[in-house]
């Protein structure tokens, strides 16, 4: 993880009202040289100062178009900030408020390890292996995937990159999905197991590969046996979800619908009503008519942010503790602050920047989905 310099002491002095002033006075200064991207879960304070809000590939697509800005600052984690750089022209300058900012499930594939693992996987596959990382990962796995002829995808459009990857990711295009097509999904293993069960295949196909086991706790037998190798790791947010949340739920007089993201385990996903993006949970809340009871599996800050939004219905976290991505709070109006009142005095800090040959792999991995996938627009503030 990089290392992020202790902020002034100004910064920490600061009350809540000066930090907003300074804030405010910063993107006056800089006008259109400046975009600020805030993600669906940062705290309601930050996301005031977004031009747009979105999830994380959607926002760094939004930034590319965003040609008259000099700078994007992205209130986000730094794999996020990492695709933003991908995806925008090399003139215009990636910040990420605070470079601690990280993501537990993308650490869990570090680019090492899945170097570590491809030959043998080749080799015990028995045919051909199709990488596909979650956007949700490191610019030095995309580009390992781009290089390895497999694709990033999304919570949103999982399903539609497995087929293609099932399909007709290799030369044998337009092959059927039992022409023997292997995926290997990572860094999330939920997301893999549910994306694939919901494409009708059972949960005997697949197999969980654990870089901390010798050969990933799998033999030659198990791995040929299976269509799917699932990475083991997981969000740290997500996995404090439990089926038992659900049943407590479903055991109170009102007509509870539960709603929940995909980066659930597969138990808690099944027991519950509707499974789909962050993206798909505020489109849901959104339109579900007024009266209506909604108990959420995701982030904190998006779940009470829903609440706040529509007032008509009742919306709250499926689970009975504060279930916040911790490294994404660690982007605040102090860090915000900084950055802003950097670049005003013409200093460009905590610019994140991915090397020339990571960056082009990563955009072949990024393009690959993007290819199977329309472009939808992103919401402005």
């Amino acid at each position: 993880m990089p290392t992020q310099v202790p902020l002034p002491p100004s910064y920490h002095e600061a009350g809540e009202a000066e930090l907003k002033r300074r804030i405010e006075a910063a993107r006056e200064r800089l006008g259109r040289r400046l975009c600020i991207l805030g993600h669906h879960y940062q705290q309601d304070d930050v996301i005031a100062f977004a031009d747009f809000t979105g999830d994380s590939l959607r926002l760094s697509q939004l930034a590319a178009q965003q040609t008259q800005a000099e700078f994007i600052v992205f209130c986000g984690v730094h794999f996020m900030a990492e695709s933003a750089d991908i995806l925008t022209a090399p003139e215009q300058q990636v910040i990420l408020p605070d470079l601690t900012a990280g993501c537990s499930m993308a650490d869990m594939a570090h680019v090492d390890d899945v170097e570590a693992a491809w030959p043998m996987l080749e080799a015990w596959a028995g045919c051909p292996v199709t990488p596909i990382t979650y956007v949700n990962s490191s610019a030095a796995v995309k580009a390992f995937v781009g290089r390895k002829e497999g694709a990033c995808c999304t919570s949103s459009n999982a399903k539609l990159v497995l087929e293609w990857a099932l399909h007709g990711a290799r030369p044998d295009v337009g092959a059927p999905a039992d022409a023997g097509h292997k995926v290997i999904f990572l860094p999330d293993q939920h997301l893999g197991r549910n994306t694939a069960y919901a494409l009708g295949w059972p949960l005997e196909s697949m197999a969980v590969y654990d870089p901390h086991q010798p050969f990933g706790g799998l033999d030659e037998e198990t791995l040929r046996r299976a269509r799917f190798i699932l990475w083991k790791g997981h969000c740290s947010v997500h996995a404090l979800f439990k089926p038992s949340q659900v049943e407590a739920y479903r055991a109170r007089p009102e007509p509870w619908n539960v709603l929940v993201h995909p980066e659930c385990t597969w138990e808690v996903c099944q027991r519950a009503d509707y499974v789909g993006s962050t993206e798909y949970i505020i489109r849901t809340v959104r339109e579900a008519a007024p009266g209506t009871c909604w108990a959420v599996g995701t982030e904190i800050h998006l779940v009470n942010r829903l609440a706040s939004v529509h007032r008509d219905r009742t919306v709250r976290s499926l689970a009975g503790v504060q279930c916040l991505c911790s490294t994404m709070y660690r982007i605040d109006l102090r860090h915000l602050a900084w950055v802003l009142d950097s670049l005003v005095d013409g200093r460009v800090v905590n610019r994140v920047q991915v090397d020339d040959e990571t960056r082009h792999w990563a955009r072949v991995a990024l393009d690959r989905m993007l290819s199977l996938v329309p472009s939808q627009p992103v919401s402005a503030r």
